[in-house]
């Protein structure tokens, strides 16, 4: 069984999740060809820092920076570096927060300056199933009605989902049950009840849904090294609907952050 939140436990969170929205808005002001990702690294760690939360990816299983920075054909936990970003790139921070006893989490993909039409197409699909997915995080739904909005939206387009990852509860844990996986069928999976918080999460891929692990035991990669992209909010789930505690309009109500 898994215990939905308390108002006050999910106002806890929701600081958690403004503040990661903010941090995701002030790395995307500094996207660029030229920066590296670990330039954005530390833009996101130090903000993080000076508003008295902590970078909790950071040493967590062993993983080496503040947030995870994804370029390209890699669909999630890249370790930052220092490779310039390219004209056409693409880059997705997915950054969490602990703070006052509980998690934040929010991915965002980037476009670093001018992408293609056909990646272009990718990260709007992929931001769009995303809210197909929230739509069906309510009270008296299932698990697998998410995935099965995520999943259909994004195969109408030729995309894949990844399967060997995916969404999960989140509280004062970074990860805590259910998992929200992006493929499923209506009606299956645990009972989503008013108060759950969950972070839902397409990862989606251009071409193929194969994946490996990088060397380094953390990268996931694209198996045909198409373009993926990763979005990712969390929410409350409500009667009627869903509740969004992260938010992507620090980014896109910004008209400094090209996304």
């Amino acid at each position: 069984m898994v215990k939905p939140k308390t108002e006050e436990e999910i106002e806890l969170m929701r600081e958690n999740a403004i503040l990661v929205s903010r941090t995701l808005a002030e790395v995307g002001k500094a996207v660029a060809p030229g920066v590296t990702t670990n330039q954005l690294n530390r833009i996101a760690e130090t903000f993080i820092r000076d508003h008295g939360a902590i970078p909790s990816s950071l040493g967590f299983e062993g993983f080496p920076a503040a947030c995870c920075m994804s370029v390209n054909d890699v669909v999630v936990h890249g370790f930052p570096d220092d490779k310039p970003l390219k004209e056409g790139d693409i880059v997705t921070a997915d950054i969490t927060t602990l703070y006052k006893g509980y998690s934040g989490d929010s991915a965002y993909t980037f476009p670093v300056g001018e992408i293609s039409a056909e990646t272009r197409r990718l990260l709007d699909v992929t931001k769009a199933s995303l809210y197909k997915g929230i739509e069906a995080a309510v009270a008296g739904n299932r698990v697998g009605d998410i995935g099965h909005a995520v999943q259909s939206y994004v195969e109408s387009f030729g995309y894949s989902v990844v399967r060997e990852l995916e969404g999960h509860g989140i509280g004062k844990g970074m990860h805590e049950a259910p998992g929200v996986p992006n493929y499923g069928r209506p009606g299956h999976g645990p009972k989503l009840v008013e108060g759950m918080t969950i972070c839902i999460e397409p990862m989606v891929i251009a071409g193929g849904r194969s994946v490996y692990l990088d060397r380094n035991g953390w990268g996931v990669h694209s198996a045909d090294r198409s373009s993926t992209a990763h979005y990712e909010l969390t929410v409350v789930v409500r009667r009627g609907h869903a509740e969004q505690l992260s938010t992507f309009d620090f980014i896109e109500k910004d008209p400094t952050i090209k996304f």
